[in-house]
């Protein structure tokens, strides 16, 4: 017997078969974000559809894989995304994501009209630009016959598990992400809904991770080779996934993701919140990750290596500019970066914030200016370590995935940079194999959440160098200030289009 898990990424469809200890095959397909203006975040979910079809194809493609044996299939996904559909499930516009900064407007209005006490008592955070409401308010502010044709909203992953199943739900962690749901009575908070202008018959039924929400459709059997009537389930946000699939279960455990956005989170067995971070329900029951959430990371070095460079992302390519930062000094010989080019969300929630080249003189470099940027991502996670530690949240174990782990130069200025010692999972697929295993979970596949431990064979581990260390203690330093030397400039910036 098989799961099957397909995972929703900012630049790509990754799906995964896994059996009860081992991966059985592997797919992608890779798909666009799209920026129209400055701190804007959308793309197509038709893009997402048409590239789920094709990773399921080459998934069965592979030889000896019996489509009857697939127990269960789940989704993860950016969270929390918004998809907007009419009254017959069709898309109205591109997807928001939630990295987009565009609703500077609507979230200064909202603090305004919501005591934002009160509203993190209720859903563990405060207003920011990730929340659905300020992004729903400006759909209704500025593309109104959109709105007017809204009838349901839904999330990444939830708008694929409805194309296969025709039933539309809610993830549980969208619905906390959103800024909108008691996370303690587990409801929806009517005034909160009515002063972003969103009905409560727009948002789907709340679903638990585990949650069988439906089986595959026979129009989707048809399309892809699946069995009509597999169990699907309700799914999980990518972050969550990926803890669970890092074997991020006890308390004081910490996973730096190195993906197109930063994700910090940390496990607890309590519902604790964290004013300047977010809070999720982990897919293991009764236990919870504290996270944050950087909106560019792994999408910054994208940036420089393909549209400033013109480079591919080949292996071959990356292996070279690692190479060429390794021989830069800790600390880029006096480079800071802000990597704040589309806003930054925690711990800083400041959508106004800009990237920002403190240092550049003609000495440097585009090794220089490289080494800076995957310094400036660590500087980042170090931040939300900071801001965990003093509220009482001592980090005990750092596990690193996704992408960027495969670069050893990275993952040595992470010890660095935070000073302990780096477990990282350079072949780890993440969350397509975290939502899988749920989904091999509720088909009862596995029978116990540690099984987890049998995919998580091929480790490395980077300790920190203390000559590095003192080096980068001041450049960090100096990050922080920078930051907020420029923070009442930033939105001066809107002025002249930025």
């Amino acid at each position: 017997m098989y799961a099957l898990g397909i995972d929703l990424g900012t630049t790509a469809v990754k799906g995964l078969l896994i059996g009860h200890d081992r991966i059985l095959a592997e797919a992608s397909a890779e798909h666009s974000l799209v920026s129209l203006h400055p701190g804007w975040a959308e793309e197509n979910p038709n893009d997402w559809y048409e590239n789920t079809l094709t990773v399921i194809h080459k998934i069965l493609a592979v030889p000896g894989i019996d489509p009857g044996a697939i127990s269960a299939i789940g989704f993860s996904g950016m969270v929390p995304a918004i998809v907007f559909l009419d009254d017959k499930g069709r898309v109205l516009r591109r997807s928001i994501q939630q990295n987009d900064a565009r609703a500077t407007v609507e979230i200064e209005r909202l603090k305004r009209q919501i005591d934002q006490d009160s509203l993190y008592a209720r859903t563990g955070g405060c207003i920011n630009q990730q929340h659905v409401g300020p992004r729903v308010a400006w759909i209704v502010s500025h593309e109104p016959g959109i709105w007017q044709q809204t009838a349901r909203l839904c999330g990444s992953y939830d708008y694929l598990a409805y194309r296969f199943t025709g039933n539309l739900s809610l993830e549980l962690n969208w619905a906390v992400e959103s800024g909108l749901f008691d996370i303690h009575s587990q409801a929806w908070i009517p005034e909160y809904l009515a002063l972003c202008g969103i009905e409560a018959s727009q948002l789907p039924p709340v679903k638990s991770p585990t949650d069988i929400i439906g089986g595959v459709t026979s129009e989707i059997a048809s399309l892809t080779g699946l069995v009509a009537g597999t169990p699907v389930i309700a799914g999980s946000a990518d972050h969550v996934a990926s803890a669970l699939a890092a074997g991020l279960r006890d308390e004081g455990d910490l996973l730096i993701k190195f993906g197109g956005a930063g994700d910090v989170l940390y496990a607890t067995s309590t519902l604790r919140t964290h004013p300047k971070l977010f809070i999720d329900f982990h897919n293991i029951p009764g236990k919870y990750l504290i996270n944050g959430c950087m909106a560019a990371s792994g999408s910054l070095a994208k940036w420089y290596l393909t549209d400033i460079l013109r480079l591919t992302m080949e292996p071959a390519v990356l292996q070279q500019l690692d190479s060429e930062a390794n021989d830069v000094p800790p600390g880029s010989n006096g480079l800071i970066i802000l990597p704040y080019f589309i806003g930054e969300k925690t711990p800083l929630f400041d959508p106004h914030a800009r990237g920002v080249f403190f240092g550049l003189s003609l000495a440097h470099t585009r090794a220089h200016i490289f080494r800076a940027i995957l310094e400036a991502v660590i500087y980042g996670f170090r931040h939300h370590v900071e801001e965990l530690e003093t509220m009482g949240f001592p980090v005990k174990r750092i596990l690193a995935t996704n992408g960027g782990v495969k670069s050893q130069i990275w993952r040595q200025i992470a010890a660095d940079v935070l000073g302990k010692t780096i477990k990282s999972f350079p072949g780890h697929p993440g969350s397509a194999l975290g939502v899988a295993f749920v989904a091999a979970h509720t088909a009862g596949l596995v029978k116990s959440w540690n099984e987890i431990e049998s995919f998580l064979t091929v480790t490395r581990e980077e300790w920190p160098i203390e000559a590095h260390q003192r080096v980068y203690e001041q450049a960090y330093q100096l990050y922080r200030q920078v930051y907020i030397d420029l923070k009442d400039d930033f939105p001066l910036l809107t002025r002249i289009g930025g």
